[in-house]
């Protein structure tokens, strides 16, 4: 069986091992394949694994021996699920294997946010410390999370858990999904639609997938709605968000400060608006990509091949 991974660097750039997968066929990986030659390496290929090099129509009509796509990630829609189901192409993500990763990343944003750890490091080695009148000094306001609220976009499993850990700093849940679950367990929880979670969270994180309905969700319109003191965390993805609208509501004090993951278009450009936008935290796509996370990934995928092997493909998402 041949297998081509087109992109492999980001779930392994040389700390895991890709033995698994080459017990189960001929392996050939790519770091990186430009778009204009995924059809030429996946050429021959009944399996192909991909994490954000994208398969369309063209590239399916070119490959007549492809049985499996494997999606290095949870998010599938760098692959033309339809087109797929209709060559009879299994399309399988790998989901879940981020979780208590991306709920660590959401905290480290927001605690960020609130305590401006690194900034105050920085000063104090440069000496404001030193120099001060007092035994202490900050300055940035410094924010206490007991008692304010979290609204939470999109409580599936992720959310859900950020729940959990927002929970255990005292403060109170508001939810918003398409599907709301039993959440009777918890006692300082409420449902909500997403203009009534704007107005009344102090912090808002997103968790949701994109979709046509999500895309462009935080605009201008819906930042207006939020708390002028209130932050704004994005470690889902981010067209989510529309990133200049922003940057203005940031740099004019529409709301206090925002911890993203994730940008519009990825890697950005240079000149985005956000790169320069106030009370700011930006980082590289990483909230996924913990050593122990992206093994759970090597772990599903290989499980999810050995089991189109076996004829009981699992995490289909075209079925």
């Amino acid at each position: 069986m041949k297998i081509v991974i087109l992109d492999g660097y980001t779930l392994n750039p040389g700390d895991l091992s890709w033995d698994g997968l080459k017990a189960l066929g001929d392996v050939t990986i790519y770091d990186r394949t430009p778009a204009a030659q995924v059809a030429e390496r996946a050429a021959g290929a009944e399996v192909v694994f991909t994490n954000k090099t994208p398969i369309g129509e063209d590239v399916l009509n070119q490959l007549p021996d492809l049985k499996f796509i494997g999606v290095l990630a949870t998010g599938y829609n760098v692959v033309n699920t339809d087109v797929a189901k209709a060559k009879g192409i299994i399309v399988a993500n790998v989901p879940g294997y981020g979780t208590t990763s991306v709920v660590q990343m959401t905290f480290a944003l927001l605690l960020e946010l609130c305590q401006h750890v690194k900034h105050h490091s920085d000063v104090v080695r440069e000496g404001k410390w030193a120099r001060s009148a007092d035994f202490c000094f900050w300055d940035f306001p410094l924010v206490e999370l007991a008692g304010k609220t979290i609204g939470i976009i999109g409580f599936g499993t992720i959310g859900q858990q950020v729940g959990d850990v927002a929970t255990a700093f005292g403060m109170k849940i508001i939810g918003n999904s398409r599907t709301r679950t039993d959440q009777s367990h918890r006692h300082n929880f409420k449902w909500a639609d997403v203009p009534e979670l704007l107005e009344q969270s102090d912090v808002v994180s997103i968790h949701c997938p994109l979709f046509p309905e999500t895309k462009g969700l935080i605009n201008k319109e819906s930042l207006k709605k939020m708390k002028p003191s209130a932050f704004l965390l994005n470690t889902s993805r981010g067209p989510i968000i529309v990133d200049e609208d922003l940057a203005d509501a940031l740099n004019n004090g529409v709301i206090a400060g925002a911890g993203i993951d994730v940008l519009s278009v990825e890697p950005p450009a240079a000149d985005n608006p956000l790169f320069t936008a106030k009370n700011c935290l930006i980082t590289p796509h990483i909230a996924w990509a913990t050593k122990e996370a992206r093994a759970r990934l090597m772990d599903i995928t290989v499980s999810n091949l050995s089991a189109f092997i076996n004829g009981s493909p699992e995490n289909v998402v075209n079925k």
